[in-house]
C-alpha cells in the first residue's frame, strides 16, 4: 500500500514537473520523446495533446500501451539516482471532441498551458487520454512500491487538492 509519505511526494512531482516521458512502440522498437501533460483527477488518467505529425501519435493510434515517466525536478547539487520518480503503463485513445470527456480534458490541459490555447485551432493537434493499469513509484533509493489503477484513481482524486 502506497504511504502518506510516498502519496505527497508523488503529488509534488505531478503537480512540479509539467512534462513527461512517453514511450511508444516504433516500428516494432522502443522510442521516448517528450510531452506535455495534465491530470484529468475525476477521470484518474493523464491527457496530452499531440500533433497527428508526430511520431509518437502515430505509435499510439497503432499500439495504445504506452508508458509515461515523470521525474521530481532536481535539485541543484543532487544525486541524480535519487530523484524521485514514477512510470506509468497506461492505455492512450484519442480523446475527440464529441466525447464527454473531451470539454473537462481541454480544461484540465488549458489550466495548466493556458498559453497553449491557440493550438486548439490547429487542425492536427488532438487529445489523448492515457489511463493508467499501474504505475512503478521510486521515491529515492530503496523506496520502490508498484500501484495498480483503482488505488491510483484514489490519488489521482487529490491533484486537483493539491494544486489549490
Amino acid at each position: 500500500m502506497f504511504n502518506p509519505a510516498q502519496i505527497s511526494a508523488l503529488l509534488d512531482v505531478l503537480r512540479l514537473q509539467p512534462v513527461g516521458a512517453l514511450g511508444t512502440l516504433h516500428k516494432g522498437e522502443p522510442f521516448v520523446s517528450m510531452v506535455p501533460y495534465a491530470v484529468i483527477p475525476v477521470a484518474g488518467c493523464f491527457i496530452i495533446h499531440v500533433s497527428s505529425l508526430a511520431s509518437h501519435t502515430k505509435d499510439m493510434i497503432e499500439n495504445a500501451a504506452v508508458s509515461l515517466m515523470v521525474t521530481a525536478v532536481p535539485p541543484p547539487g543532487g544525486l541524480p539516482q535519487s530523484l524521485g520518480r514514477a512510470t506509468f503503463q497506461c492505455q492512450a485513445q484519442l480523446c475527440a471532441q464529441d466525447e464527454p470527456l473531451y470539454e473537462s480534458a481541454k480544461r484540465s490541459y488549458l489550466s495548466r498551458f493556458p498559453q497553449s490555447a491557440e493550438m486548439f485551432s490547429f487542425g492536427d493537434f488532438s487529445l489523448f487520454a492515457l489511463s493508467p493499469r499501474y504505475m512503478r513509484f521510486v521515491g529515492g533509493f530503496a523506496q520502490a512500491t508498484t500501484v495498480m489503477a483503482p488505488e491510483l484513481r484514489g490519488i489521482f482524486a487529490q491533484v486537483a487538492a493539491s494544486a489549490a
